[in-house]
């Protein structure tokens, strides 16, 4: 390709050809990084202070290692994370977010206040939802 407004990799600054909604367009992929379950939650993790592979996945309850570092390493080739490596022994290996990665941290973590500020409001409308299907909804009937 030759980068022009085709090329789902170019990186002119007037290039509108990004569509998330498309189904071959990088956009998605990445916005899939920053969505995910555990992209979100990391991101938003390292959104105060870098951290240590081990403190991340404390921080981040419920991930395992491996998911950790999957995640990471999508984050990081997406230039929303940096992976420092100390030369020292043992190894000391901090993650922070790029200024890219601050950006879409902070707007996650305004969606995050949002959902924790909104829980009853959700939870009320659940029970609601769950009380017109019927208590057994959930475990398959209807």
């Amino acid at each position: 390709m030759n980068g022009g407004a085709d090329d789902p990799t170019a990186t002119d600054a007037g290039v509108d050809a990004f569509d998330v909604f498309s189904r071959d367009c990088p956009s998605r992929v990445a916005l899939e990084h920053i969505t995910g379950r555990w992209g979100g939650l990391t991101l938003s993790a390292l959104a105060d202070d870098p951290l240590r592979f081990n403190a991340l996945r404390r921080r981040v309850d419920g991930v395992s290692e491996k998911m950790l570092s999957q995640t990471l390493q999508a984050l990081e080739r997406d230039g929303l994370v940096i992976r420092e490596a100390q030369p020292v022994n043992p190894p000391h290996v901090e993650y922070r977010l790029s200024p890219l990665g601050r950006q879409a941290a902070a707007r996650l973590r305004d969606l995050i206040a949002l959902v924790e500020e909104q829980m009853p409001e959700v939870l009320a409308a659940r029970g609601r939802y769950d009380e017109g299907r019927g208590a057994g909804w959930q475990r398959g009937q209807k």
